[in-house]
C-alpha cells in the first residue's frame, strides 16, 4: 500500500536509493563456515547424543515412576542438545539461504544436515519412548513442579502417539530424509535460485523478475510475465518431478502413520483441529464473490479495462506511490508504527537493525521471498528480505519484524517450547503489518490518497486470505490426484487454473502461460498445507485488531502475554483473554467482514 504522498521517480533511482542495504552478521552463531567451533560442535553433538542414548534408552518409564528428578535431568540434557544442534543447522541454513548456488554454501549445508541427522538419530528414541509411558504414570510424575514446567511439551508429544511407528521404522524414516524429502527440497531451491529470466535483453534472477509484475508501466509487466512464463515452462519437467515425488513421499508417510486426511499431519503440527480449518476454508471460499471478485472488478474499472490481464493483478493503481523508498525511510516507517503501539515492541524490532540481524539486498543466488528464522533461544532470530524499495517491501519488513519480535519474546520458553504453531506464528507478523498500515492511513491527506491506500490494503489482504486458501485448495487437489498415479505437468497446470479461476473471478483474465505459475511457490515444496496459516493469521488479526481499537487499557499487556507464550498454549487459551474463539462459527466471518468493509468504502469513494 502506498505511502501518503504519491511521488513518481524515475526507475533509475533504485540504484541510488538502495545502496548500502544491510547484510546480516552471522558471527553470533559462528565466525565462518571454516570456524573450528563448527567442527568441534558437530563432534560434540554426536558424542553427547551417543552418550545420551546409552544413558537413557529403555529407562524412561522406570524414571517416570521411580526417579522423576532423573527424568527432569534427561529432558534438560535433551533440550541442551536440541539447542546445540539447532544452532548448527540454523547457521548452515542461513549461509545457504544467502547464496544457494555457491558450491561452498551448498556443500556446507549438505554436510551439516547429514551430520545433524546422524547425531539426532541417537535422540530419536527419547520422544518415542516418552510416549510409551502409561498416562497415569505421566500424570503422577507431572505433580513434580519442575517436571510440570514441561507439561505443554509432553502433552504435545502425546498428541502424536496414535501416529507413532515402531522405533526402527521411525529411525529409517529419519535417516532416509537426507536422501528423500530434504534432497528434493534442496533440488527445488537450487534450481529456482539458478534460473534467469530474459527481460528486454537483461537476464534477471527470480526476485527482480517477479518485482517487475508491480512495475507502473504495463509493457514492463507484460514483458516480465512473458519471461517468467517462458522460463517456468522450460523447467516444468523438473518441477513436476519434484512435486510428484514429494506428494508420494508424504502419502507413504501418511499411510504408514494412519493419518486419515491428507492435511491431518499439518493440523497436528499446528495444534489446530481439522474442523476449525475446514470452517475457515469454507468461509473464505464462500466469500470469494464478495471479496476478490468484487475488488478486481473495481480495479479493472480503475485501470480502464473490462478484464485485468494476469500481469496486471498486482499492478499499482493510477497515482499510487511508485517511487523507490529508501531503506532508512522503510525502517523509520515500521519502527514508528511499532512504537505508537508499544515502545517495548519498537525496541525489540530496533535490535534487528542495530545488531546486524537483517539481510536485505536482492542478490543473484539468494533465496527468494522473505522469512524470519528464530534460530535457537540461546541466540536470536534473523530476517531475510529481498528489498527493492516498493511499498510492498516496506510491508514485508513490518511482517517479518513481527515474526522476529514474537520469536524474541517466546525465546524464554527454551528450545522445546519456544516454537509457535504456524497458525499462531502469523499473528504477530500480520499484526505488525496492520499497525504499519493504520499508521500510514492516519496520515492520508486527501480522499484520493485514502482510496489508493485502502485499495492496496484490500489487495494485500486478498493475497493473504483468498489467494492462500486457493493455494490450499490446489494442494489438496494435487495430493488427492497423486494417489491415483503420477501427474503430468499439464494436469498440475489444469488444477492450478481451476482454483485460480474460482478464487480470482471473471475480472481476471488467466492468460496463456499462467498455468505454469504454480512452479515457484516454495511452500508447496517445503511445508505442504502451510498456506492456510496465512489466512488463519489474517482473519485472527482482523478480529484482534477490532478488540485493540475498542480497548481502553490493558490490550498491549495481553498481547505481549500471547506472544511470550510461544508454543506453551492452545489457540483457544491464547484467544480467550480477548473474548475470541476460533471454534465459533462466526469467528471467520467477522475476520472476513473487515476486508468486505474496506471494499464497501472503496465502492463509496469510487462514486464520489
Amino acid at each position: 500500500m502506498p505511502l501518503p504522498h504519491a511521488v513518481h521517480a524515475p526507475q533509475s533511482a533504485a540504484s541510488v536509493e538502495l545502496k548500502n542495504l544491510p547484510e546480516w552478521d552471522l558471527t553470533d552463531l559462528y565466525a565462518s563456515v571454516e570456524a573450528p567451533e563448527v567442527t568441534q560442535d558437530l563432534k560434540e553433538a554426536l558424542d553427547r547424543a551417543k552418550t545420551f542414548e546409552t544413558s537413557y534408552k529403555g529407562r524412561l518409564g522406570e524414571l517416570a515412576q521411580e526417579n522423576v528428578p532423573a527424568l527432569i535431568t534427561a529432558i534438560r540434557a535433551y533440550e541442551d542438545l536440541e539447542d546445540l544442534m539447532g544452532r548448527l543447522i540454523s547457521f548452515a541454513g542461513l549461509v545457504y539461504a544467502g547464496n544457494t548456488i555457491d558450491p561452498v554454501s551448498q556443500k556446507f549445508y549438505g554436510d551439516v544436515q547429514e551430520q545433524i541427522t546422524t547425531a539426532s538419530s541417537h535422540l530419536l528414541f527419547f520422544t518415542l519412548e516418552m510416549n510409551t509411558i502409561d498416562d497415569a504414570i505421566v500424570e503422577t510424575a507431572l505433580k513434580d513442579e519442575q517436571l510440570a514446567h514441561y507439561r505443554p511439551w509432553i502433552e504435545d508429544l502425546r498428541k502424536g502417539k496414535p501416529y507413532q511407528l515402531e522405533d526402527r521404522v521411525e529411525q529409517l524414516f529419519h535417516e532416509k530424509s537426507v536422501t528423500g524429502s530434504n534432497a528434493w527440497n534442496r533440488l527445488f531451491d537450487e534450481t529456482m535460485a539458478s534460473l534467469t529470466f530474459d527481460i528486454d535483453g537483461e537476464k534477471l534472477p527470480i526476485e527482480p523478475a517477479l518485482n517487475l509484475l508491480v512495475d507502473p508501466l504495463p509493457e514492463k509487466r507484460k514483458l516480465a510475465f512473458g519471461a517468467l512464463k517462458e522460463t517456468f515452462s522450460e523447467n516444468l519437467r523438473t518441477f513436476a518431478l519434484i512435486t510428484n515425488t514429494l506428494a508420494k513421499d508424504k502419502e507413504i508417510s501418511d499411510r504408514w502413520r494412519n493419518f486419515k486426511d491428507i492435511a491431518d499431519s499439518r493440523h497436528l503440527a499446528n495444534r489446530v483441529e481439522r474442523e476449525v480449518v475446514d470452517a475457515l476454508v469454507a468461509a473464505v471460499r464462500d466469500a470469494y464473490p464478495r471479496l476478490s471478485h468484487r475488488y478486481y472488478k473495481l480495479k479493472a474499472k480503475w485501470l480502464g479495462v473490462e478484464q485485468l490481464n494476469s500481469w496486471d493483478r498486482n499492478a499499482p493503481l493510477p497515482d499510487a506511490d511508485t517511487r523507490v523508498i529508501p531503506w532508512d525511510e522503510a525502517r523509520q516507517t515500521v519502527l514508528s508504527a511499532y512504537d505508537a503501539f508499544s515502545p517495548d515492541m519498537a525496541e525489540i524490532a530496533g535490535r534487528f537493525f542495530e545488531k546486524g540481524w537483517i539481510d536485505a539486498p536482492a542478490r543473484s543466488g539468494k533465496a527468494p521471498g522473505a522469512f524470519a528464522h528464530p534460530t535457537v533461544p540461546s541466540a536470536h532470530p534473523y530476517v531475510l528480505l529481498n528489498y527493492q524499495g516498493k511499498i510492498r517491501d516496506v510491508m514485508t519488513l513490518a511482517h517479518e519484524l513481527g515474526h522476529g519480535v514474537h520469536q524474541v519474546l517466546a525465546g524464554h520458553n527454551g528450545p522445546l517450547m519456544a516454537p509457535t504453531p504456524l497458525t499462531l506464528a502469523e499473528t504477530a507478523s500480520v499484526f505488525g503489518e496492520m499497525l504499519t498500515f493504520k499508521s500510514l492511513l492516519a496520515k492520508a491527506e486527501s480522499p484520493k490518497t485514502r482510496k489508493i491506500m485502502l485499495a492496496s490494503k484490500a489487495e494485500d489482504m486478498i493475497n493473504t486470505v483468498v489467494r492462500q486458501i486457493a493455494f490450499y485448495t490446489f494442494e489438496r487437489k494435487v495430493h488427492t490426484e497423486r494417489r491415483n498415479g503420477e501427474l503430468t505437468s499439464e494436469k498440475i497446470g489444469e488444477l492450478w487454473m481451476s482454483v485460480q479461476g474460482e478464487s480470482l473471478g471473471p475480472a481476471i483474465k488467466l492468460n496463456d502461460g499462467y498455468e505454469a505459475f504454480w512452479t515457484y511457490i516454495p511452500h508447496f515444496i517445503h511445508s505442504p498445507f502451510y498456506v492456510y496459516a496465512y489466512a488463519f493469521g489474517d482473519c485472527l488479526v482482523n478480529s484482534l485488531f477490532a478488540v485493540y481499537e475498542d480497548a481502553e487499557t490493558g490490550f498491549q499487556d495481553k498481547y505481549f502475554d500471547l506472544l511470550k507464550a510461544g508454543g506453551t498454549k492452545h489457540h483457544s487459551d491464547l484467544l480467550a483473554p480477548f473474548g475470541l474463539s476460533a471454534t465459533d462459527p462466526d469467528f471467520w466471518k467477522k475476520g472476513l467482514s473487515v476486508i468486505e468493509r474496506i471494499i464497501d468504502e472503496l465502492e463509496e469513494l469510487d462514486e464520489e
